[in-house]
């Protein structure tokens, strides 16, 4: 089965993995180097062993090909990924007068009392982002991530270069390039991101009618990041096949650091007991033609069954 590729890494970090601090003070168990190949013609790669929200997906994927950075259109479509990182910068701003929230990532985890406070001025932020255009225009805005530097990569003579319509283009009249590649990673605006790219940088290869693309992800959090990389990066294959009169192919997932929190493990053994469903399938609107004229209905899986989800905490 398709998923099958990603418990065995699951259980190889488990089995293998290194004890290794990190930035968020959490702690993880980690392995460097590993690769998942995914045939996207035996299904869509979506988990089945935990409920992964497939819309939550979809959307964030389209918030990257608009070019988009601020958070205002991820929460019209109830979409919380990026929450943690826009109200981080809130609260250690000048501006907030609330309650104090040092650290809240870790205690947030360890203190339910804490919890019920952070998560309601959280609440707050998100409304005012959705309610005032001028504070999101402020808050919401993460810097230069994924949709500026998908769609608006800044030169040093001042233009931008849009890699996406860039690599589609290319794939239509050269398909043998092996320059069919799009960067997430720009070191001079890693100081202006809210959050380095994970997801640095993926390549396009077509052959017999099947386009495949292979993601390099310097940073992969193994139990809540990586199914939702997986079932990105598979669907915006698909998008650019079926606009460039392409089957997809496979889709490669090549891992840096691989790593599982030390809080997430007895989630990911209860995960591995369970026995994987059959891969859903994808559908796609037909009657659109451009990868940038999809709204959230254009998209959907079908036959999708899953398992329960398994809840976990964020490390920010």
């Amino acid at each position: 089965m398709l998923e099958d590729t990603y418990l065995n890494l699951a259980r190889y970090i488990l089995e293998n993995g290194h004890q290794k601090g990190d930035r968020t003070g959490t702690g993880t168990i980690s392995t460097f180097g590993y690769q998942m190949r995914f045939d996207l013609s035996k299904g869509f790669p979506l988990l089945t062993t935990k409920k992964v929200p497939f819309g939550l997906i979809k959307s964030e994927l389209l918030w990257f090909l608009r070019g988009d950075t601020n958070i205002k259109f991820l929460l019209e479509h109830k979409n919380h990924i990026w929450d943690e990182w826009a109200f981080k910068t809130f609260v250690e701003s000048s501006d907030y007068d609330g309650p104090d929230m040092t650290d809240f990532g870790r205690r947030a985890n360890e203190d339910k009392d804490f919890k019920k406070i952070y998560l309601a001025e959280k609440k707050k932020f998100c409304q005012k982002i959705l309610e005032d255009d001028k504070f999101a225009e402020k808050y919401g805005d993460l810097g230069s991530v994924y949709g500026s530097q998908w769609r608006h990569w800044k030169t040093s003579t001042g233009n931008t270069i849009d890699q996406i319509k860039n690599v589609i283009s290319q794939i239509k009249t050269n398909p043998n390039s092996r320059r069919l590649i799009v960067s997430a990673w720009n070191p001079e605006d890693i100081p202006l991101m809210a959050l380095p790219p994970c997801h640095t940088m993926f390549q396009f290869y077509v052959n017999d009618g099947k386009l495949s693309c292979q993601l390099y992800q310097r940073s992969a959090d193994v139990f809540l990041g990586v199914p939702f990389n997986i079932a990105s990066y598979a669907l915006l294959t698909s998008l650019i096949a079926k606009e460039c009169g392409l089957k997809p192919g496979e889709f490669i997932h090549t891992l840096g650091d691989a790593h599982i929190y030390s809080n997430h493990i007895e989630q990911v053994k209860t995960q591995l007991d369970r026995k994987p469903y059959s891969a859903p399938k994808l559908w796609l609107n037909p009657d659109k033609d451009s990868i940038f004229d999809y709204d959230m209905d254009d998209i959907k899986v079908v036959d999708y069954n899953h398992h329960d989800p398994i809840k976990a905490p964020v490390a920010v």
